[in-house]
């Protein structure tokens, strides 16, 4: 089965702004789905490094994804390395709890979400 990647509307606009391709997403999506996840930060949140255009990984962005193996992935926060440097406490709770409700959302749930603009369908060619 092929995993649903999603991204959010501010997600959307932090990786046009960073020049981040849907291709980009779909290998981050990828590499996790074969296990290689930077952080796993529980209750269905992953970080995930990317590249920068042109450079590596170690200087590149920061990924949440909201992660479920087989199924869908969420790109919900994105950041450079040199601009925060980690998920605060509060944040990472409210991270998990948007895994939760959004793991949760049904086929309806996720057209209605796509269909008001909170959410774009990320195309990966498996």
């Amino acid at each position: 089965m092929r995993v649903r990647v999603f991204k959010n509307k501010s997600f959307a606009r932090f990786a046009r702004k960073a020049r981040i391709t849907d291709a980009v997403l779909c290998a981050a999506i990828a590499d996790a789905s074969r296990g290689s996840v930077d952080a796993d930060l529980g209750g269905g949140v992953v970080k995930q490094r990317i590249a920068r255009q042109g450079g590596g990984k170690s200087g590149g962005f920061r990924t949440i994804i909201l992660f479920r193996v087989r199924e869908r992935a969420f790109f919900v926060h994105g950041f450079a390395k040199n601009e925060q440097g980690n998920i605060r406490d509060d944040d990472l709770a409210a991270f998990k709890l948007l895994a939760a409700e959004m793991m949760a959302y049904d086929d309806d749930a996720l057209a209605r979400a796509i269909e008001n603009g909170t959410l774009t369908e990320v195309m990966c060619n498996d």
